[in-house]
């Protein structure tokens, strides 16, 4: 072949593949033409499913919604109408019920008042403390649990007494006296979690309870705080060698304060802390108080008692007011409902509503003003189940869509903010410090979780990257899985939905 006819080879051939490429680059364009877009709306939705549909959850029931506070709509919804126990997640609606009610500038007031004369130094009668419900007597807000215990000894002082030669009244009459909740199970009722309600209450009604290793074999170093005489503590607690597990059970004989601190704590392990709550908070509080004035100097003639026991009669039209104690803000005191998720707060708030708005704090009263406010949201209080302010009755029964209603609502609320920054940040604070770290999530996700047993709960806010603002709400009821794979459904589907992008 001479070079002629190879080049005239060479020449056809680019051609007919320069053809081919022509004809194949127009088939893909064609094809790229003629393919559906994908929605990201769409693919948010299937991919939500899949999350939802996990197969762990087989034997479970998923409530969820998703709504966009930007256009109003929905962008997704999973069993949004069924009823579900929420567990902590009813606390949205007991702060939401609180900003609405009382306000958020709202302060609790105790009031110290002497029935008797006042003669050098000497109250010559009774010292009466009348609470309103005030949570905030712990180390929580003060330096130490009796902090504002040694203020008040202080105050008195200045006051000029430093004797009282009747009794000490607690007027504990602006609650009731049930303190356990409805639909709370018995076995939690020594649990710190699970603490009595209280209009005269100290240190969330909880002692806390310290557990050192000594020698080895020898009984361990058991302390409490508050160091007081108001609870009778039974150390069965033995130090055993380095290489043993630490199991410590700290439980309270029903009815009664008789602690019980029993297992094993191993050598060289640290301080251990165990929380159990307190029979008869108004006692509890009389008590320490008492402790505290005594050893600031104060001599106390008499007895403590609650007023509604007293075996005389006092007429509190009398009463000579010393002075009155004005609690934090509220925002402050739901702040620490929220982020902690304190159930104690929870249901002194509740029964808070019901004494401003019905005259005594019971639960019934917080629960029947509420359920008129959430009337007022368009949220039909009807067809739902409120049974308590924290969430640990499983009697209580909410819907998503009225979870993200009431969100909705207060996102549109005045006090928005406050009840926005009340909520856990996600990695940053609260119960979901230790959630979504390293994520978009972290510092953007505000919502509230909620676990019991066989429920977990996520509702909240948040924004995606494209800065829109979302409502959320995930409740999973009747699940067997462990509780960190409900969660890590909640996290990745925050994640998502932060991701989402309608473009």
């Amino acid at each position: 072949m001479n070079n002629t006819a190879a080049k005239i080879i060479l020449l056809l051939l680019f051609t007919a593949n320069f053809a081919f490429a022509q004809v194949t680059h127009k088939d893909t364009l064609s094809e790229r033409r003629t393919s559906p877009a994908v929605n990201p709306l769409t693919e948010l939705k299937e991919q939500l499913d899949d999350f939802f549909g996990d197969k762990s959850f087989n034997n479970a029931v998923w409530g969820v919604m998703v709504k966009s506070l930007k256009t109003g709509e929905v962008i997704y919804r999973r069993n949004a109408d069924k009823l579900f126990t929420p567990a902590s997640n009813m606390k949205l609606f007991t702060s939401a019920a609180a900003f609405l009610s009382l306000g958020s500038n709202y302060k609790y007031q105790t009031s110290f008042m002497g029935n008797g004369e006042f003669l050098r130094g000497t109250l010559k009668g009774d010292l009466i403390i009348q609470g309103s419900g005030d949570p905030t007597f712990s180390n929580r807000f003060y330096s130490s649990s009796k902090k504002i215990f040694e203020d008040w000894a202080d105050t008195l002082k200045a006051k000029g007494i430093y004797e009282i030669t009747g009794d000490i009244y607690g007027d504990d009459s602006a609650f009731d006296n049930i303190g356990f909740g409805k639909g709370w199970h018995l076995d939690y009722e020594s649990s710190w979690f699970a603490s009595p309600s209280s209009a005269l209450s100290f240190n969330d009604n909880i002692i806390e309870i310290r557990i050192e290793p000594s020698e080895i074999n020898f009984p361990a170093k058991v302390s409490i705080d508050p160091d007081t005489r108001f609870v009778t503590i039974l150390p069965k607690v033995l130090t055993a060698d380095e290489s043993a597990e630490s199991n410590i059970k700290a439980a309270r004989v029903r009815g009664t304060n008789l602690i019980t601190v029993s297992g094993q704590i191993a050598k060289g392990t640290k301080t251990i802390t165990e929380h159990v709550s307190i029979s008869n908070p108004s006692l509890y509080f009389l008590t320490v108080l008492r402790e505290v004035l005594e050893k600031s100097g104060i001599v106390i003639r008499g007895k403590i008692v609650r007023l509604d026991e007293a075996d005389k009669n006092i007429d509190q039209n009398n009463l000579v007011p010393i002075f009155n104690h004005t609690s934090v803000p509220l925002r402050l005191i739901i702040r620490e409902m929220n982020k902690n998720s304190n159930n104690f707060y929870a249901e002194q708030i509740l029964k808070t509503i019901g004494l401003e708005e019905n005259d005594l704090g019971t639960v019934d009263n917080g629960v029947k003003t509420s359920k008129i406010l959430f009337n007022d949201m368009g949220i039909n209080s009807e067809s739902m189940v409120l049974a308590d302010g924290s969430g640990l009755s499983r009697l209580n029964l909410v819907t998503p869509r009225q979870i993200i209603n009431l969100l909705t609502y207060m996102y549109k609320h005045e006090d928005f903010i406050k009840y926005y920054e009340s909520l856990p940040i996600a990695g940053i604070d609260g119960t979901m410090a230790d959630r979504m770290k390293r994520t978009v999530a972290q510092n953007n996700v505000h919502a509230k979780p909620g676990y019991n047993e066989f429920v977990s709960s996520l509702s909240g806010y948040l924004k995606t990257i494209s800065g829109e603002p979302l409502v959320f709400s995930m409740i999973v009821n009747n699940y067997l899985t462990p509780p960190a794979l409900a969660n890590y459904i909640h996290d990745n589907v925050c994640q998502r939905l932060i991701n989402f992008n309608r473009n």
